[in-house]
């Protein structure tokens, strides 16, 4: 079995914790704070240039949770209290808080965070979002 390559990087109390494997490329980090997340440079996470108010906002909205964060003194990132569903720019379907999903074949899933569903019919992992609207230039 190959090991999950976990990054960690530090803004004061805030530690940021990235699972590139579970990354659908949204591009939802990039596009709100592209003074932090530079994808063309290392380290791409570069927390020093925001507030750690704002990293906290942009990395609950990641919809695979490839991104989360632990506050020193706090377990784990809290979740979603509130229902929200946002549509992404030529991007999935983001829904944010808790949901029980019953899937095509009877199976159910809770889901505590953000949610990213496919728009553009080409993810090879339906109903969920994997990134396939990249590769096939979705406008939407």
């Amino acid at each position: 079995m190959e090991k999950e390559i976990v990054k960690h990087y530090e803004k004061e109390d805030l530690t940021i914790v990235w699972k590139p494997k579970r990354c659908i490329h949204s591009e939802i980090c990039w596009k709100t704070l592209p003074e932090v997340y530079k994808p063309n440079e290392k380290p791409w996470i570069q927390p020093e240039h925001a507030t750690v108010a704002a990293l906290k906002s942009q990395i609950e909205k990641c919809p695979s949770a490839a991104l989360t964060y632990i506050t020193k003194g706090e377990e784990k990132m809290e979740e979603t209290k509130m229902t929200e569903c946002t549509i992404v720019e030529n991007g999935p379907l983001l829904v944010t808080g808790t949901l029980q999903v019953t899937l095509a074949n009877g199976e159910v899933e809770t889901k505590k965070r953000s949610t990213a569903f496919c728009r553009c019919g080409a993810s090879e992992n339906k109903p969920y979002c994997d990134g396939a609207h990249n590769k096939i230039d979705f406008k939407g």
